[in-house]
């Protein structure tokens, strides 16, 4: 019969129900909690909230990286850290999973860190009913004789169902019933043995063949079978069945044994004779396969072993074998084999979570690791102890049941050792002893525990006064046994105050080196000595410090000359004392008194007689500076007497002070008087003025120079920029306005050519007169009736900055040929020089003639200095106005800018004068009489320079 699926509504009903149950189930004890799921479930199907029912945060799950371990056999279940949830990973088959064993369970294991966590987890699987019992053969031959007693059995094969419970195996049924009935007989430990019972004699004449239907039935819903065909062949008589010494045989061997041993014999017997009474031994066919375990032999029964056998697999063995005569009788028996179990398995050990490293102020029983421990072996040999070496702050914990955990004892201190190497050994208690280790290596982070040790307690330095500000005084040093950041030492200057002032004005600390240096100069008789704190601390966090103290030193330097303080000196009173003249040798006239602030032989003074008006007569104490008489007093002696001492200390190199003492030698007081009235101060060298006198005589020497030195530099400067303006000035080339040319179609028929220039700093005009263009005269026009006088005016108007007949721009009809550009002084050309391209916007007035004449003076040597910058213009004049009317300005040339005047040479005079006369012949002849008029304009005057303007003024005021 065919296998009957199993419905999708029986299943979702076994699915609530078994999680139903395992709801009421659930417990929780000592970090485990147990679920229940039937077998066959979809993947991704919901087993259970761990999360929830842990009592545990999903985040947690996420936080401690938790994840499951179920050692070497295949993970059925996930954990979906998000949903804090269980779920089917694969599908799980009961029957492969646990075959007949029962309950079947899957262990595994959640473990969670920081800190580290392990919870057990067991998954009971329930059996649904999706096997249906199966024959091992789906037919059975028999051959019985016809003489066979009613009752005869005949052992038939037992049908195998996977599943348990009401799932498995319930009942079998046999169809037809006429000669046979079927009979079931319940075993040990739960089989049941199924025999046919002849019920009917056998007839063979009647029915030779009988065909029989074995049906097997289990109790799960639906309801599942399976059949085999039973075939009988009916035989003559054979009257006696085979019978077995014992119903069931029991016997144990040793796992591990060698294949070929004999493990038991069995015996039946057979009261028939003949070939009836021959017995045959077979091993009946069962689900374990035994034939590939066990072998028995057909004729004397030695059961002997052919395959392999394991405790850990197969802890017994039910061989079923039957002895078959030769009428087919048969007889079945039942051979027990127990699995005696063996110490053949070393302990095996996982680390299921660790810790790389722990920070050594952890508390004691913190986990560091956490290791699973089994071994297959049952009993003594299964049980396991594990040890770790000795001599360490650690130690291990079984938690539960195959679990240990390795976790600290006492407190840690990385600066003692900052790695351990647990090695962790697990050993059974079989004979002999398995053990198996495994080496855990465990480093020890740093925490910031031990604050900066200076490498003193006290530190003291000495520095000499007047010493550099910024000098480095001495290095404290601290060190910090820890590492890295946290052992990264800072220096720091603690607040305080030295006779109210910051000590941080007095000094600083390199916070990096712990340099010391001054900030100011120290004076030794302002403070001696003085003390702060300096502060090391470490980078850790929160930081660690210590302080410790120190003190400097300063020494005295001979920085301070010798004070005196008597005799006072006074500028303005006279101060003497009085030695009578009856006054003895070693007499005691005075006593120097002077102190020096220094300290030590720096403070040592001594006395010496620099100068005295009498030194026969006086003397000075070396030590103690007393003023004594050396010699008896004599009226010879004066009166008047000077002494000056020396005052000089010990120090190296020493100083020195002077005081002057007034002693006067007489009897009384009047004396004194008459003696001191007209007592002539000496001149006092006092060190302090004379450094006055000479730092003023060195600044005013060095202001004088200064001027001096100033005074010269813009002279030389004044100078050589009138050299560069006399020889590279640039002339800038004077267009007269309100010109034009005519070629020829105007009033003038000839074309002339000028050459006129301005310079940028003078409104002054300089003109020079060129050779005609096409003739030697120059014609008037007859309809000018300007005078000269007019012509001065509008000359002077044309002179003023801000004249209104100033030059405007030319219009674009304005043109130049090639030699009509500027050019040098005296460079003329052509006809075509004259030749123009366009008028000009108005006809010149006479002012503008007499400006244009006087600019045609020549100046040869001066635009010979001056430089490129004439041109040539054409124009036309009136005939009242001639060449011989124009001055020569050629004997008197201003020069703009310098006070030189510059003349033509007298070969240049007398060609150009020549050449007047020439053209003043040609033009009587050309030009018919003049017509007279009623004013002969007198001819213009030369053009005043600068210098000739002075002179008339100066002239004029005489």
């Amino acid at each position: 019969m065919a296998q009957e699926p199993i419905s999708d509504r029986t299943m979702r009903r076994q699915v609530g129900l078994q999680l139903f149950i395992s709801v009421l189930a659930l417990h929780s004890v000592f970090g485990q909690v147990s679920y229940s799921i039937p077998e066959e479930m979809a993947k991704g199907s919901l087993v259970g909230k761990i999360a929830q029912d842990l009592g545990i945060d999903s985040k947690r799950l996420k936080s401690g990286k938790a994840r499951i371990h179920s050692g070497d056999s295949v993970e059925y279940i996930e954990l979906n850290k998000d949903r804090g949830v269980l779920l089917i990973k694969e599908r799980i088959d009961r029957e492969k999973l646990c075959g007949e064993t029962t309950p079947c369970a899957l262990h595994f294991q959640i473990i969670l860190e920081n800190p580290m966590e392990l919870f057990r987890v067991t998954v009971e699987i329930t059996d649904i009913n999706d096997n249906p019992p199966s024959f091992a053969s789906i037919e059975k031959h028999f051959e019985i004789s016809e003489s066979a007693v009613v009752g005869s059995k005949f052992v038939l094969d037992k049908a195998i169902d996977p599943d348990i419970g009401l799932n498995g195996l319930q009942h079998y049924s046999l169809k037809p019933t006429d000669n046979f009935i079927l009979k079931l007989e319940n075993q040990a430990h739960g089989n049941t043995k199924v025999e046919m019972i002849l019920q009917k004699p056998l007839d063979r004449e009647k029915q030779e063949q009988i065909s029989l239907l074995l049906t097997a039935l289990d109790g799960g819903e639906p309801q599942m079978s399976g059949t085999m065909q039973i075939y009988v062949t009916v035989l003559d008589a054979n009257d006696n069945a085979p019978v077995f010494t014992k119903p069931i045989y029991k016997v144990s061997i040793e796992e591990n044994s060698p294949r070929g041993v004999s493990i038991i014999t069995v015996s039946a017997s057979d009261r028939d004779k003949g070939s009836y009474g021959e017995i045959s031994y077979v091993i009946s066919t069962n689900k374990h396969r035994l034939s590939d375990v066990f072998k028995i032999d057909k004729t004397n029964g030695h059961v002997i072993l052919v395959g392999s056998i394991d405790y850990e697999k197969v802890k017994r063995y039910e061989v079923d074998i039957e002895a078959i005569d030769n009428g087919g009788l048969s007889d079945s028996s039942k051979i027990i084999v127990d699995v005696i179990d063996m110490n053949d398995n070393n302990p095996h050990l996982n680390i299921l979570s660790k810790s790389e490293s722990i920070q050594e102020d952890s508390p004691p029983n913190t986990v560091i690791s956490m290791l699973s421990v089994s071994d297959p072996d049952s009993d003594q040999n299964g049980q396991v102890t594990c040890s770790i070496n000795e001599n360490i702050p650690f130690k291990i914990e079984s938690t539960l049941s195959g679990f240990y955990s390795l976790v600290t004892e006492t407190a840690l201190d990385r600066e003692a050792t900052s790695q351990y190497n647990i090695s962790v050994t697990c050993s059974d208690e079989g004979v002999p002893s398995l053990s198996s280790s495994v080496t855990v290596i465990l480093l020890i982070s740093d925490v910031n525990d031990n604050a900066p040790v200076f490498e003193k307690t006290k530190y003291e330095s000495y520095v000499d006064e007047n010493n550099t500000p910024g000098l480095s005084i001495f290095t404290v040093k601290a060190r910090d046994a820890d590492w890295n950041q946290n052992a990264r030492v800072s220096y720091i200057l603690e607040d305080s105050s030295v006779n109210g002032v910051p000590v941080s004005s007095y000094v600083s600390v390199s916070a990096d080196s712990g340099v010391i240096h001054s900030v100011r100069s120290f004076d030794y008789e302002q403070i001696k000595d003085f003390q702060f704190h300096v502060k090391a601390q470490d980078g850790g966090s929160p930081p660690l410090s210590t302080n410790v103290t120190v003190k400097i030193l300063i020494q005295d330097q001979n920085d301070n000359a010798p004070q005196v303080l008597y005799p006072v000196q006074s500028g303005g009173s006279l101060v003497a004392e009085m030695v009578p003249r009856s006054a003895d040798v070693g007499y005691l006239v005075t006593k120097v008194v002077a102190v020096d602030v220094d300290s030590g032989q720096n403070a040592w003074l001594s006395y010496k007689l620099h100068r005295s008006t009498d030194r026969a007569l006086f003397e000075v104490g070396l030590q103690n500076g007393e003023i004594r008489t050396i010699r008896q007093v004599t009226d010879k002696d004066v009166v008047k007497q000077r002494l000056t001492v020396i005052v000089e200390d010990n120090g190296q190199p020493s100083r020195s002070a002077t005081v002057n003492v007034n002693v006067a030698v007489a009897d009384s007081f009047p004396e004194i008087l008459s003696e001191f009235t007209d007592f002539t101060h000496d001149k006092e060298y006092n060190d302090n003025l004379t450094f006055f006198l000479v730092l003023a005589l060195a600044v005013v020497s060095f202001l004088f120079i200064t001027c001096l030195v100033v005074i010269i530099s813009v002279k030389i400067y004044r100078w050589r920029q009138s050299r560069l303006y006399h020889s590279s000035l640039p002339v800038i080339p004077y267009y007269p306005p309100r010109y034009s040319d005519t070629l020829g179609s105007g009033t003038l028929p000839h074309v002339y050519n000028y050459e006129v220039c301005r310079t940028n700093d003078s409104r002054k005009s300089d003109c020079k007169f060129g050779r005609a263009g096409s003739q030697n005269i120059l014609i008037m026009d007859p309809s000018s009736t300007a005078t000269m006088q007019r012509i001065q005016n509008e000359k002077s108007i044309l002179d003023e900055p801000d004249s209104p007949l100033e030059q405007k721009p030319p219009n674009n009809d304005w043109r130049f040929n090639q030699g009509q550009r500027p050019g040098p002084s005296g460079a003329t050309g052509g006809p075509e020089v004259a030749m123009g391209t366009g008028p000009w916007p108005q006809p010149p007035t006479e002012a503008e003639q007499l400006q244009a004449l006087m600019a045609a003076a020549n100046v040869s040597e001066a635009t010979g200095t001056l430089g490129p910058g004439t041109m040539g213009l054409s124009t036309r004049y009136s005939p009242q106005f001639t060449l011989q009317h124009v001055p020569d300005y050629r004997q008197n040339v201003y020069i703009p800018g310098s006070t030189a005047t510059l003349t033509s040479n007298p070969q240049q005079q007398q060609q150009q004068a020549a050449a007047q006369q020439a053209t003043q012949q040609a033009t009587q002849q050309a030009l018919p009489p003049p017509q007279q008029v009623s004013a002969q304009p007198e001819p213009p005057k030369a053009a005043q320079t600068p210098a000739s303007k002075k002179k008339s003024t100066k002239k004029e005021k005489k």
